[in-house]
């Protein structure tokens, strides 16, 4: 019998709201749900792939345990008896930090992922957790932290009202958005320039978003935080700095300028080669536009100075008045937000409040490199144990991180290894124990991390659209019984996990005085919690404790999970609204331009003023139908345009000998592959690009369609030495490499990247 049920699309960023076909219990279908609040019907191919991704063959589904060397499958019992008899032993004899913990990009795109792991670690107590943030947008998280006093402060894009917009390494036609949660970006794009607004892309491919656009520029890669300061100067040079509203609540404005004065047009221009009238225009185009906003992803992120080009993004904003304004850059506030204080002074941000044991790199919002991985499982040193035991939820970093063949050999020596993964990949493979969670069909859906990032206030959540089958155990819970494994309550019951979260919540929202529930008991408070799930209970809490939600009676009419189940196609809660001065938590209370990390990094970049790279640089690419190595076993959404090749400028292949289609050897300090070479002036002179997320030869995995057409990995010509010193994000654009024809020996060699 065929029924339809609605479901959040967790495939990416867009979030868009979808209505399946379900025929005896398997998703048959997936459309656009055109009644959800916020897509209004808008799907991407791997939306429309909905289906096969959850029924993909290759899925686990049963627990694997390794018994005399061999993964077997196991009962769930088996599972987490291995789990407690593999992780406790390492933290009581060599510490909590013996312990590390990766978490991988999927964690964002599930209820389990936002609500468990926070508690995973905080049981473990350890300082080694490692996540994909630091091969993507560390760099952002801190630039935000140093100038707002939060890391999880982010400005975005008003898409739908702005007139100006400029768009820095970011290519949303191809990735629908990347830290800017917008259903149907392609479309918000087109209404921009339908409307008579203006899109500048700067990036060195020719992406689908830059040939939308109205003015693309290739930069060199690498180089777009000279390129950004070269814009604020201009705007102080030529007295076009205009703070607008914001202006009562921004610190440090004539220190910022004084410290941008050697980055002139002319100045940048060489290691940009970008003509100094050129980036005057693009200033002089952003002060002068009625709304604008920059918006920065990452391709401006994974370069050697990804804070800078990160922190940049927003000085631009707040200089021509466009932060914190309609049509600009705005705070959205998401219906699970903690209740608004009020404004005034806070903590601020700290880095470095730890380091990692072997290079020491600083850690920043509690994690260190996930470049620093494998030294820390295979590097001796003085000070500390290394990593002897690993728990990976949802990650990959022997694909997604740099240098995966050191990595690959560094899981193999460890005590232990538990991976919560679908499939048995390049990385789960070294597990002792491998925890499947369900299709995602089978799991409910609230955007947790995504709606903080929206282009509008909105809030949507789907129950499962389709029963666990038996032997399924549903993914909140795998998570709350590996929290209860890996800290020492095994055996307990899991629905503990949420109670102690409800109880520890609600008993400091009752000792608040800004809450709309101080002074109340917080036992009663429990008892009136909504929900058939622990998981459902701790929604329907921070629904009804959020800036919208009924404060427990407090606000009659408020959110709460009752009315949001009675709305299936989610609650429109209005546009981006401006924020300021409440959300900021610097120790000025206000937005601090010229924090003293970014100050004291700014004679690194003023050293790059002098590069004049040679050779080629490699960047990375993004297609539409995939989202790093997540959807490659998915043959709907592999073949086409979604190709692990390497692309070469026309120019570059004629001096090289490289014929479209042929075989080319591409080497870096990390290694080198072997690629199809697609000749394309999609491409600048001096740059080559390979796709992410590819290399799916490695022996032991059981992903037989991905293994047909595996690629190659790009980041193993990276050996995870290059990285932004401020956040410790991997570098992974703008790198030097080596490229020639397989059949010859001639090659072209780049000089040293600073």
């Amino acid at each position: 019998m065929s029924r339809t049920a609605l479901r959040i699309c967790p495939l990416c960023e867009a979030t868009c709201g979808l209505t399946l076909t379900i025929d005896d219990g398997r998703v048959t279908g997936a459309r656009g749900d055109r009644d959800d609040v916020f897509s209004k019907g808008f799907i991407c191919p791997k939306g429309a792939a909905f289906g096969a991704v959850d029924s993909d063959p290759d899925r686990l589904r049963t627990p694997l345990v390794r018994v005399d060397g061999e993964l077997r499958e196991a009962t769930w019992e088996e599972a987490f008896d291995a789990v407690a008899a593999g992780i406790r032993p390492v933290v009581e004899r060599y510490g909590p930090h013996a312990v590390g913990v990766v978490l991988g990009n999927p964690n964002v795109h599930t209820m389990a992922g936002a609500l468990y792991p926070p508690l995973l670690i905080a049981g473990l107590g350890t300082r080694s957790l490692f996540t994909a943030s630091t091969l993507d947008q560390m760099p952002k998280h801190v630039s935000s932290g140093l100038l707002f006093g939060d890391a999880n402060l982010i400005p975005v894009p008003d898409l739908d009202r702005t007139d100006h917009l400029l768009l820095i390494g970011a290519n949303p036609l191809e990735s629908n958005g990347s830290l800017c949660t917008a259903p149907d970006f392609p479309g918000r794009l087109r209404a921009l320039k339908a409307r008579g607004g203006t899109l500048t892309v700067v990036d060195p491919r020719r992406t689908r978003t830059a040939r939308l656009a109205d003015r693309h520029l290739a930069v060199r890669p690498g180089t777009d935080a000279l390129l950004l300061a070269a814009m604020a100067h201009t705007l102080f040079d030529e007295d076009l700095v205009d703070l607008g509203g914001c202006a009562p609540y921004v610190d440090g404005l004539d220190e910022l300028g004084a410290a941008l004065r050697d980055f002139t047009p002319e100045a940048v221009s060489g290691a940009c080669d970008v003509d100094a009238e050129t980036v005057r225009a693009l200033a002089r185009e952003l002060a002068a536009a009625p709304t604008a906003a920059v918006y920065g992803r990452i391709g401006s992120c994974t370069v050697p100075h990804g804070t800078l080009a990160s922190w940049l993004v927003d000085v631009l904003n707040v200089l021509t008045g466009n932060l914190d304004r309609p049509g600009g850059a705005l705070f959205p506030q998401a219906a699970t937000d903690r209740t608004p204080r009020p404004a005034g002074p806070g903590r601020g941000f700290a880095l470095g409040r730890w380091h990692s044991r072997v290079r020491r790199h600083p850690e920043a919002k509690g994690e260190l490199p996930m470049s620093a991985l494998a030294e820390e499982i295979d590097t001796p040193t003085d000070e500390g144990e290394p990593v002897r035991a690993l728990v990976a939820v949802a990650a990959n970093p022997v694909l997604s991180a740099p240098d995966g063949d050191r990595l690959d050999k560094a899981l193999g020596s460890l005590d232990f290894m538990v991976s919560v993964d679908p499939y048995l990949n390049e990385t789960s493979r070294h597990a002792d124990v491998v925890l499947p969670p369900p299709p995602p069909a089978q799991s409910p859906h609230h955007d947790f991390a995504f709606n903080t990032l929206a282009v509008r206030n909105q809030v949507r959540y789907t129950r499962p659209a389709v029963p666990l089958e038996p032997g399924r155990m549903a993914e909140t819970e795998i998570l709350a019984r590996l929290v209860l494994a890996a800290t020492g309550m095994h055996g307990a019951d899991p629905a503990a996990v949420d109670d102690l979260v409800v109880g520890r919540t609600l008993g400091k929202a009752a000792g608040d005085p800004h809450s709309p529930v101080h002074g109340r008991d917080p036992k009663e408070l429990a008892a009136l919690l909504g929900g058939g799930s622990g998981p459902e209970r701790r929604l329907d809490m921070m629904l009804r404790l959020g800036p919208y939600g009924d404060g427990f009676g407090a606000e009659p009419g408020g959110l709460t999970l009752e009315k949001l189940l009675a709305h299936p196609h989610g609650i429109d809660l209005g546009p981006l609204r401006p924020r300021l001065p409440q959300p900021l938590k610097t120790r000025s209370g206000k937005v601090e331009l010229l924090p003293a990390p970014i100050a004291a990094d700014l004679p690194r970049l003023r050293a790059a003023l002098a590069d004049r790279p040679g050779g080629l640089v490699l960047v990375g690419r993004r297609h539409l139908r995939s989202n790093n190595s997540w959807m490659h076993n998915v043959p709907a959404l592999t073949g086409g345009s979604n190709r692990c090749t390497l692309h070469v400028h026309p120019d570059d292949a004629g001096r090289l000998g490289v014929r479209d289609g042929q075989p080319v050897r591409v080497r870096g300090a990390g290694g080198e592959v072997t690629a199809p070479a697609e000749v394309t002036d999609a491409v600048r002179p001096g740059v080559v690009s390979l796709p992410h997320g590819w290399g799916h030869d490695r022996p032991g995995t059981r992903t037989r369609h991905a293994a047909t057409d595996p690629g190659v990995n790009v980041n193993q010509l990276l050996d995870g030495s290059l990285l932004d010193p401020l956040s410790g994000n991997a570098v992974l654009n703008g790198v030097p490499v080596e490229v020639a024809p397989v059949a010859e020996a001639v090659t072209e060699t780049s000089g040293a990247l600073t």
